[in-house]
């Protein structure tokens, strides 16, 4: 592994956490210089590790392959270890011994029955800093409810603000609680470190994803314990500003958002439009009038921006003071000349997956600003480092580890990283492209991302 002089450098974090809230917490950390060993069970593994192959083709070890995998555990360290055997988890408590920080985002209840809890990491290492993200918290009755990102959203009251005037809720379509968890978990993790730093104590952190969540709506809970108001579902509309919107622009499916808040905002959007005859309405004159006349707004907006590339619009309104921006796919993003002109995407190759572009930092600090320095691992890509030189166990002890069980250098055949459920997954997007639910794949995408000549 290369070695960091981000301004974590010197911080040894152990990643037990799969999925995403977690290992994205985990990769915050390890972005910024931390030393971050993940570990997996070849019973199971991070399903990740199956998601979104490249070109869709499993490949013979698909565990090796998936972008979402990727994406959210670069700059790491690759281990295995089962939890459930003694001799794994007597391998796991020597790295306690040796490490700063754990983080977890199991049901409240596995660290107490793999007899890993707060109270026994603490007397191996008496600083060690444990952060559990649980979906709703270690305590409540709650605690032991099955969740992902999904009902996450929809139990932290997101949901139910989200949709169309009148019609049903609607849930993002990302998993919107993984992501919130995961930044609020790097948060906790450096908040504690900073405790430590000044006391030379650690602590237990109880991270509900729910509650992290739930901090986002605080303007829909405020409306109603101040004046008993219910959120209304208004689309893309705002309660008091208006126009405010996506309107379509010239080209499929090429959309433009825009929002005025201000009066003079709204005379910049005339100038922007050409002070067409229809601004000077006297239904049009306040936010008000606006507010209650939105709909023929709305129409008369689009009218304007429907002959209009999406980005020649935005760049008039923007020049006129009036915040718009592109609504950009994911195509568009990964082409966008500002993104890449502040250096945005990175390259990264990795031996089995190929060399692909992947977002960089987003915080870039000016003495120590991380960087991305590897790939993610492979499966148990390294097991001999951490266990010869982190945990000091010579070849013998290492291959005794190996003969019980305890660690593998390859996925189960039976588990949720077998070919068999990669191809499933891989079916899954062929049959979205057929439906019409996904719009394909460009064969030359790497020559568009200048991945290839």
């Amino acid at each position: 592994p290369m070695l960091s002089e981000g301004a974590l450098r010197g911080v040894r974090v152990v990643d037990l956490s799969w999925s995403w809230a977690g290992p994205l917490a985990t990769r915050l950390l390890a972005d910024m210089g931390a030393e971050v060993v993940k570990i997996e069970s070849h019973r199971q593994g991070d399903w990740t590790r199956n998601l979104v192959p490249p070109d869709n083709e499993p490949g013979e070890r698909p565990w090796n392959r998936g972008a979402y995998f990727h994406k959210l555990n670069r700059n790491k360290l690759g281990m295995s270890l089962d939890l459930t055997r003694p001799e794994a988890a007597d391998a796991f408590r020597r790295l306690v011994k040796v490490s700063d920080v754990v983080v977890e985002n199991f049901s409240p209840r596995v660290m107490v029955n793999l007899g890993l809890d707060y109270a026994a990491l603490r007397r191996l290492q008496p600083d060690i800093i444990l952060v559990s993200m649980s979906a709703y918290g270690q305590t409540g009755p709650h605690r032991d409810y099955v969740a992902y990102g999904s009902n996450v959203e929809t139990m932290a009251g997101l949901t139910s603000m989200t949709g169309y005037e009148g019609g049903p809720p609607k849930r993002t379509p990302i998993q919107y609680g993984d992501p919130v968890g995961g930044f609020f978990g790097a948060a906790a993790v450096l908040t504690a470190l900073h405790h430590r730093h000044l006391t030379g104590e650690g602590q237990h952190v109880d991270l509900s994803q729910c509650e992290a969540m739930t901090t986002l709506v605080g303007e829909a809970m405020l409306g109603w314990a101040m004046n008993h108001q219910a959120t209304a579902r208004l689309g893309n509309r705002h309660p008091t500003l208006a126009p405010q919107g996506c309107y379509r622009c010239r080209g499929q499916d090429r959309w433009l958002a825009l929002a005025v808040s201000s009066e003079e905002e709204w005379r910049g959007l005339c100038r922007a439009l050409g002070n067409p005859a229809w601004t000077q309405l006297p239904s049009f004159a306040t936010a008000a009038g606006r507010r209650q006349h939105q709909d023929e707004l709305d129409r008369l907006i689009e009218e304007w921006t429907a002959a209009r590339d999406q980005f020649e619009a935005m760049r008039l309104l923007q020049q006129a003071g009036v915040p718009a921006g592109a609504v950009l796919n994911n195509k568009q993003l990964l082409l966008d000349p500002h993104l890449r002109e502040r250096g945005f995407y990175v390259t990264v190759a990795q031996p089995e997956a190929g060399t692909h572009l992947v977002p960089g930092l987003t915080a870039r600090l000016s003495r120590t600003p991380g960087s991305v320095r590897q790939p993610a691992p492979a499966f148990a890509e390294h097991n001999d480092l951490v266990l010869n030189e982190l945990l000091g166990l010579n070849e013998e002890d290492a291959a005794r580890l190996a003969s019980s069980g305890a660690t593998a250098r390859v996925p189960d055949d039976d588990s949720r990283l077998s070919p068999l459920a990669a191809q499933g997954m891989a079916a899954i997007l062929q049959a979205q492209v057929r439906s019409g639910h996904a719009e394909g794949m460009d064969p030359d995408y790497q020559e568009q991302l200048g991945l290839r000549a």
